[in-house]
């Protein structure tokens, strides 16, 4: 029988960890929004593993308050016109043009996941927490799908929070749009990066 000494592969993955952790860093250091993405948008084993990474999220109690939509291909007509569905409600003078924009709103991206909270009843666990998580979740799929080489855009607006799209998605009504993660790849990665100080938003305290 083989000894294993966990020891020593305790250490080695320290230091593999170690040694990818710049790299790690550097790359989100350099991560914005892209409004507009093409193809391709992650697939098969390479999509697998940014939810699995994703889905690694802060989750108090482990609830895993959450749940995700994937949209692509056609399918996105039927989120087009969800969006047109809340629009004409919302505008009832809403001209073809206004409309068609609405149903566009669908193709800035070949993949679009939505992330919903599924609330759980818990007595150490409110909502808020609960809806972070998911958020949590819907970041860190952004950040995995830029180590691998794509472009991400969290977006939130109206649709987020319609009733008439929630329930064309199949949302109940104890549940919350989170956000709308469009996945895919930019044009070009040549965007400029707001800079952000870290002095700005971090004190030490007392």
């Amino acid at each position: 029988m083989v000894k294993v000494n966990w020891e020593k592969m305790a250490i080695k993955t320290m230091q593999q960890h170690l040694k990818a952790a710049p790299d790690s860093v550097a790359q989100m250091a350099q991560r914005r929004s892209y409004p507009r993405l093409q193809e391709p948008a992650p697939s098969g084993e390479v999509l697998t593993s940014i939810l699995q990474a994703g889905l690694r999220s802060p989750d108090h109690m482990h609830l895993r308050p959450w749940r995700f939509l994937s949209i692509s291909g056609d399918d996105r007509k039927h989120l087009g016109d969800l969006f047109v569905n809340h629009i004409v409600t919302e505008q009832e003078d809403a001209s073809p043009e206004i409309q068609a924009q609405a149903h566009s709103k669908a193709f800035r991206a070949p993949l679009i996941l939505v992330g919903v909270a599924a609330y759980k009843e818990h007595p150490k666990v409110p909502k808020i927490e609960q809806a972070v998580s998911t958020g949590g979740v819907l970041n860190n799929i952004g950040l995995a799908a830029y180590h691998c080489g794509f472009g991400a855009v969290w977006r939130t607006g109206p649709y987020a929070y319609s009733d008439i799209v929630k329930a064309g998605l199949g949302i109940d009504e104890h549940e919350d749009i989170i956000g709308y993660l469009y996945l895919g790849t930019p044009p070009s990665w040549d965007r400029k990066m707001t800079p952000v100080e870290v002095d700005d938003f971090v004190v030490t305290w007392p």
